[in-house]
């Protein structure tokens, strides 16, 4: 099998399994990328724990759905993002979320994987790589 991005499928089992009201989805292969940003989902309370399994191969993660996702997905193409065009983002915002202050955009940055809201906090642009609400 060949797995051309990790995160997409990643977030789409997670999105497929809360559709189907499961209480936990089992995400493959697992990567450290994939971590990261389930722990930004965490932070913000939509999704529960979730644990590494090490199954010998690739690894899996397994995580606890709350029921509190209406969608969540990947930005592609991964656009580049100043501060500068961040406090300018109502674009992004209202392309990829339903309303003002409901939802997160998750950006990779030099100081790790965190919310939009965080980087215009610490006043640093990144990577948009996924959103959520």
């Amino acid at each position: 099998m060949v797995v051309i991005d990790p995160l997409a499928n990643a977030l789409s089992t997670i999105m497929n399994c809360e559709v189907r009201r499961h209480k936990e989805a089992v995400v493959w292969p697992a990567s450290k990328l994939i971590a990261m940003v389930l722990r930004v989902m965490q932070k913000y309370g939509y999704i529960g724990e979730f644990e590494y399994i090490d199954d010998g191969r690739w690894g899996k993660i397994k995580v606890q759905l709350l029921g509190r996702i209406n969608k969540v997905g990947v930005i592609k193409p991964r656009y580049s993002v100043t501060y500068d065009q961040l406090i300018s983002m109502p674009y992004w915002l209202r392309k990829h979320l339903p309303s003002r202050d409901i939802g997160i955009i998750i950006i990779s940055t030099s100081r790790g994987v965190i919310s939009h809201r965080e980087a215009l906090d610490m006043r640093i642009g990144g990577v948009l790589l996924a959103y959520v609400y």
